[in-house]
């Protein structure tokens, strides 16, 4: 087992008042209290002083001081810090890593692989500090000059979820900072320890350089921060991470006050297995993507749709597949699932899995809750599968755990269809060898997500790559390609360095 107080100390986590920990490092909360347990044991980790009102109004104000100072650096110069974080974050990655897997509940390689795509979007952030690029339009105008630039829009809030409780913030951070804005982080209020401890690594940096912590803060709390982020016309944007119903309530707070919204919700993913799979590989794919993280990623694997024709050889090698997995602590390597987040996720999975039952499903793969020493937390369930049909509407929900859905097709039209019948539109895949088929899968008839991969899983997407979904997953996107501009304003400039006044469209006024 690890030594969680040394790992706390290494990442200059202090413990103060008694165990207490302070959840807003420069300024104490003074709520409730907030306890964090981790779910591999069940164990108390810290108690952390949540944000009252006070706290927040403080911390707004000092991020609005910070944004004066901030948004005049030099754009590669602001990728010159950020790449200096990524530097602390290489330092820092085993036992920040180690962190999220023992608060989270993840293996310890996915904790290690979440902190690793902090470092990779501190190196795209640093390339594009330097590629903030606008466009050069020619006028009708005679000697005008038009063109388009970008600037900072200021304050930025992140409210994240605990399935990957420090990348996705790194994400909208980094991106954000080589913009010129600030942040203002909400972690979940079931993972806040790695964001205490990324806020100290990331102020450290501030500090080096000489820029006021305000650039970086975290209020830690639960629903009622979220609502003042949303609710506050200070706050230029909100990105938000987490379940469909949070994400509808805090995208009609922050429309009521026409802010912006960047929203990244429920996925219910599908992989589509065709007549010319190659079985050897998609077979692992659709576990990995089925069970890793226990089934709590927005990528998640939810439904695999197989051609009738190889239906029961696929159905087979998945419950051979799923006999060999082996459950338990997750920061033992030879473990592949860990416990789900808490008891509540425990309660979530047993409701999904009896209305599977009710709703005329069948289970090849039996569902379980574990118990004994090893599972002491009670978080810990087998995964399974269940042979459904698409309609179900427990199969149109998304089941944030590792319990995966049969479906048979004929054709692959219907399996778009069935693909695409879901409110949900995230990630999807297809394994075929076959071209005509991969391409069908990807073009406007094709698959309805915002990712769409070709023999590869529906889990793992890279940073370089947009990261988003359609219809109820809110439409945003995250990290690579062009996503930087959420985070910045375009403003359209036209100069006039002649000696007459031209009107746009040949339009006349004159007087005397």
């Amino acid at each position: 087992m690890i030594d969680i107080k040394n790992i706390l100390d290494k990442l200059g986590i202090e413990p103060v008042n008694h165990g207490v920990t302070t959840g807003q490092v420069s300024w104490p909360g003074n709520g409730e209290i907030l306890t964090s347990f981790s779910p591999v044991d069940g164990k108390k980790i810290a108690e952390i002083g949540q944000a009252g009102k006070y706290d927040y109004d403080q911390v707004i104000a000092r991020s609005v001081e910070a944004y004066k100072v901030w948004r005049l650096i030099p754009a590669p110069k602001r990728g010159d810090i950020v790449r200096q974080m990524g530097d602390q974050l290489r330092k820092m990655k085993q036992d920040l890593g180690t962190l999220v897997s023992y608060e989270m509940g993840k293996s310890l390689q996915e904790g290690l692989g979440e902190v690793q795509e902090m470092i990779d979007i501190c190196d795209f952030a640093v390339g594009i500090s330097r590629q903030l690029y606008g466009l050069t339009m020619h006028s009708e105008r005679p000697m005008h000059r038009m063109y388009e630039q970008w600037h900072p829009i200021g304050l930025v809030g992140v409210i994240s979820a605990f399935n990957f409780p420090v990348a996705v913030w790194s994400w909208n951070a980094m991106l954000a900072w080589v913009c010129g804005d600030v942040c203002i982080w909400k972690p979940s209020e079931k993972t806040p320890l790695t964001a205490i401890a990324c806020q100290q690594i990331i102020k450290t940096v501030l500090k080096e350089n000489d820029v006021p912590e305000g650039v970086s803060s975290v209020v830690t709390g639960g629903r009622e921060v979220g609502i003042w982020l949303a609710d506050d016309p200070r706050i230029a944007l909100i990105s938000a991470t987490g379940s469909i119903p949070m994400g509808r309530a805090v995208g009609e707070a922050v429309a009521r006050r026409l802010g912006r919204s960047l929203l990244e919700l429920g996925g219910n993913n599908a992989i589509i297995v065709t007549r010319s799979a190659d079985l050897n590989i998609a077979i692992p794919g659709i576990v990995f993507g089925a069970v890793g993280t226990a089934g709590q990623r927005c990528t998640s694997t939810r439904r695999i749709i197989v051609q009738e024709d190889i239906y029961e050889e696929v159905k087979n090698r998945l419950v051979k597949a799923y006999s060999q997995l082996k459950i338990g602590n997750p920061l033992e390597t030879q473990n592949h699932v860990g416990p789900l987040i808490d008891k509540m996720a425990v309660e979530q999975y047993q409701a999904s899995v009896e209305k599977v039952k009710e709703a005329g499903g069948h289970f090849i793969v039996a569902p379980n809750v574990l118990s004994g020493e090893e599972y002491e937390s009670g978080c810990y369930v087998s995964p399974s599968i269940a042979e459904v049909e698409n309609g179900y509407a427990i199969v149109q929900h998304e089941t944030f755990a590792p319990l995966l859905y049969l479906i048979k097709y004929t054709d692959i039209e219907e399996a778009i269809a069935i693909q695409n019948d879901v409110p949900q539109g995230l990630s999807s895949a297809i394994f075929t060898n076959n071209v005509r088929e991969s391409e069908q899968f990807l073009s406007q008839v094709g698959s309805d997500c915002g990712i769409a991969n070709v023999n590869i899983g529906t889990s793992g997407a890279e940073i370089g790559g947009a990261f988003g979904g359609e219809k109820e997953t809110g439409g945003g996107r995250e990290s690579g390609s062009d996503s930087w501009k959420a985070y910045m304003r375009r403003q359209t400039n036209t100069i006039n360095y002649g000696s007459a006044l031209p009107l746009a469209q040949g339009i006349k006024f004159e007087f005397d």
